[in-house]
């Protein structure tokens, strides 16, 4: 089978690949640059060249395969909403090649919003939000409801493994390190979750595996983490002090970040393991930080 991948060489989508190709997939990657290709072409992958607002290669590139994993995002928080924009038509592109087939199409999206303050769970559908646009899995139910075999599978808010350099503890991190301490806002009870990006990369395997349609899946494998633990071992590990921010003035610790810093997200993913026979293995998140990973 020749699969498609948006986002191959990413944190994510890097671990896909080589999860894919070791299962003995056949795998291109959409690349960019010159460099992206090089790092696909070492991985063991071919190369399509494009990116996510190219929608003639994004549409190329689907049609050409036999499957298809959305893991591509512009991460800038900046322009939340238009890089959201970009994401939905690059899904509606990719799904509009698909059409009139059997092929799978793995869509990408997270677990932030699904139920803040309460568990979330795979069969929760949450309201559209104008000002934080779920569109990656508004565009996967668009192009399911057309007939493609879409599902989606949401990440936690930490995927962390070997190689996290841009994801969201380390980014705790570098804040710690820059303001002088590890802080969590008021009592830092609200909830984060957790897996580890080698366990991510064998849900889109399986996921891909058994294409079940209209489906969402939970790559979660720690529910719910305190964010005052998460501080604490940052803390820990850079040798600084543990400090509570009051709510008021959390932007000035935390900047853009103070949402997500204060967001209660526990999620559970029981129904993806029993339906996919998923079991995450690999090393916890405290265990990951504990090792030294992002030091």
């Amino acid at each position: 089978m020749k699969v498609f991948i948006t986002g191959a060489t990413g944190f994510v989508g890097s671990a896909v690949v080589q999860e894919l190709i070791a299962s003995g997939y056949e795998v291109t990657g959409l690349a960019r640059s010159e460099s992206a290709a090089n790092k696909l072409t070492a991985a063991g992958a071919a190369v399509h060249y494009g990116d996510l607002e190219d929608a003639d290669s994004l549409h190329r590139g689907a049609a050409e395969a036999d499957a298809v994993i959305h893991a591509g995002f512009i991460h800038d928080f900046s322009r939340f909403q238009e890089v959201c924009e970009i994401d939905r038509l690059a899904i509606e592109t990719m799904g509009a090649a698909l059409t009139g087939t059997e092929k799978p199409f793995i869509v990408t999206s997270g677990i932030a919003l699904v139920s803040p303050g309460s568990l979330a769970t795979e069969d929760i559908i949450p309201p559209v939000n104008p000002i934080m646009p779920r569109a990656s899995e508004i565009a996967a139910d668009k192009v399911a409801a057309m007939g493609v075999r879409a599902s989606v599978i949401r990440l936690a808010p930490s995927v962390h493994g070997e190689g996290d350099v841009q994801g969201f503890v380390p980014l705790l991190m570098n804040l710690a390190r820059e303001k002088g301490a590890s802080a969590y806002i008021d009592g830092g009870q609200n909830r984060w979750c957790a897996v580890n990006v080698k366990d991510a990369a064998v849900l889109y395997r399986l996921a891909l595996e058994h294409a079940f349609p209209k489906q969402r899946f939970h790559a979660i494998d720690e529910y719910s983490i305190p964010f005052k633990a998460l501080a604490e071992a940052i803390a820990e590990q850079l040798k600084l002090p543990l400090v509570s921010i009051p709510s008021a003035a959390a932007g000035e610790h935390f900047g853009w970040f103070k949402g997500f810093a204060g967001i209660d997200m526990p999620a559970s993913s029981e129904l993806t393991r029993d339906k996919l026979n998923w079991h995450p293995k690999h090393r916890s998140l405290f265990e990951d930080i504990k090792a030294g990973i992002y030091l």
